[in-house]
């Protein structure tokens, strides 16, 4: 019977799952069945650990970056940002033909980098972008993967909460399959290492998005027409470059100051929050003079502490440094009070309050998932299941790359059912321990960046693939009922397969993902 535990486990987690039945609660409550059921056959369990592992979770400095870039993203979205850079990429080139589809995927690229919501994504571009393409004569069908496909960008280009969480789960599984194999002292894989890898196959990504929109275009232009046949003004110049300079400036100064190492990404989250609170009371009607006093107080202050020691007992040990700190100071007030009227700014716009319960709600979500996969990895640690899905991983023809293809087909089935916070928190820390511990053909191991990058573009190609795909469940929700559910689907699947070729070349060519991590962090 014990044997028999944790399979069984797992098949009545996925059928409540499936079943529709709350994911934390389902989790933890099946844990706890089986952990009876395990006491009763006599198994040795470590339910003494759970409070600790929940106190980890809590004081956990990686995730403490999910409620921020949450807030950021939902912040974003509801200061109609999206809309800016929507009809100002749509000036930009919207002449040619195909040039509105392009300027979806350009939008897709950039909310991606800023919000990190596919949801919120995919309905924003929905609301959007879909009933202008169709005003504008668009082929349904293109129009609406254009929307679905660009709205996933957000699982794989960073700064993603998917990658956030998907990299604390790496992370912990790295450390275990290394002190099996005897390293007692194994590199840390950080977010940091995951942002940097997915960036390249994420922009790469949405390359093939907008060659398929210039290709289309060119072999049938009945279905992607020109927007207009005026010439490009200088207005039009200026207008997009103003919607389009903001959040550049803000994802340039998240994703930098993580990839250059001048911030965790709990630092640079909050840099993130704070710059989406400036970029709403801006596009509230606040002046533009309060945000760009903002950002030059705050520069000065981040720049004048890589120059001087600013610690306090340090500085004001000689008159360099007393100037430099009361500088500091001096710029820090000019900041808080720009920054307080950005917040007024919103306050009174309704904003503030919709996005802070919104974010809070999401926030508390996703917590509550970690906690219960916890507990249920736990439990299943204890029944045997890890060392049963190692052998069998193990046993896979092909070594660990058939046990990678193995792991990768049954998340890219499991993508159609489960969210991808419940698939990064269940799967991934039971089967990637063992696939992390099987040795490459010259023995050496997987590379953990590489892996997580497979995974993450795997669950975006799931989120976006018919009848199931969550992207598509979400378009449909905000589409104009003369789009029917067969455009949404046929209409996906190009781009489903220019996933499916990323992840090909992915497998091909794993240095995309692992040369820019080593080339900044060594």
């Amino acid at each position: 019977m014990l044997q028999a535990l944790d399979l069984l486990m797992i098949l009545v987690a996925c059928l409540c799952l499936m079943a529709g039945s709350p994911v934390a609660f389902t989790l933890s409550g099946v844990a706890l069945l089986f952990a009876g059921l395990g006491w009763l056959a006599g198994a040795p369990l470590s339910l003494g650990a759970v409070p600790s592992r929940i106190y980890g979770i809590m004081t956990n400095q990686v995730l403490i970056a999910v409620p921020l870039f949450v807030f950021m993203g939902v912040m974003l979205e509801r200061s109609r940002v999206a809309e800016s850079l929507l009809n100002a990429m749509g000036r930009l080139v919207g002449g040619s033909p195909g040039g509105l589809g392009l300027s979806v995927t350009l939008v897709g690229t950039l909310l991606a980098a800023s919000t990190g919501i596919v949801g919120a994504t995919v309905a924003t571009l929905g609301l959007l972008a879909l009933p202008a393409m169709l005003k504008q004569g668009y082929d349904a069908r293109l129009a609406a993967g254009s929307v679905a496909a660009s709205g996933t960008l957000g699982q794989i280009i960073p700064p993603s909460i998917v990658l956030v969480v998907l990299g604390d789960q790496i992370s912990a599984a790295y450390r275990a399959a290394q002190l099996k194999v005897g390293n007692f002292a194994p590199e840390t894989v950080t977010v940091g290492d995951l942002f940097a890898g997915a960036l390249v196959p994420g922009l790469l990504l949405a390359t093939l998005y907008a060659l398929y929109q210039v290709v289309t275009a060119r072999l049938s232009p009945q279905k992607a027409p020109p927007m207009r046949s005026v010439p490009l003004s200088m207005r039009d110049l200026k207008e997009a470059l103003a919607a389009l300079l903001p959040p550049a400036v803000l994802i340039i100064a998240v994703l930098g100051s993580i990839l250059a190492g001048l911030a965790t990404p709990t630092e640079a989250a909050s840099v993130g929050a704070l710059g989406a609170i400036l970029l709403a009371g801006r596009k509230l009607g606040g002046r533009k003079s309060v945000s760009v006093l903002a950002l030059a107080s705050g520069s000065g202050v981040v720049l004048l502490a890589t120059i001087v020691d600013l610690e306090p007992s340090r500085a004001v040990g000689t008159a360099s440094g007393v100037i430099a700190l009361a500088a500091a100071i001096g710029l820090a007030g000019i900041f808080v009070l720009a920054f307080s009227s950005s917040v007024r700014q919103v306050h009174h716009g309704g904003i503030l309050q919709d996005a802070l319960r919104k974010a809070t709600e999401i926030t508390a979500m996703i917590f509550t998932i970690v906690i219960g996969a916890s507990i249920f990895s736990l439990v299943f640690r204890d029944l045997g299941g890890e060392e049963l899905i190692a052998s069998a991983l193990s046993g896979v023809p092909g070594g660990a790359g058939g046990a990678v293809l193995a792991v990768m087909l049954v998340m890219f089935a499991l993508g159609f059912f489960l969210d991808f916070l419940e698939i990064v928190f269940v799967v991934v820390p039971i089967v990637t321990p063992a696939l992390l511990g099987i040795p490459l053909a010259d023995g050496s191991m997987l590379s953990p960046v590489w892996l997580a990058v497979m995974m993450a573009v795997n669950l975006q190609t799931s989120f976006l693939t018919p009848p199931f795909g969550f992207a598509l469940f979400y378009l449909r929700g905000v589409a104009p009922q003369t789009v029917k559910t067969a455009d949404i689907y046929l209409g996906a699947m190009p781009f489903v397969a220019l996933q499916l070729l990323m992840l090909l070349i992915l497998w091909f060519y794993p240095s995309l993902a692992t040369w820019l991590p080593a080339y900044i962090y060594g």
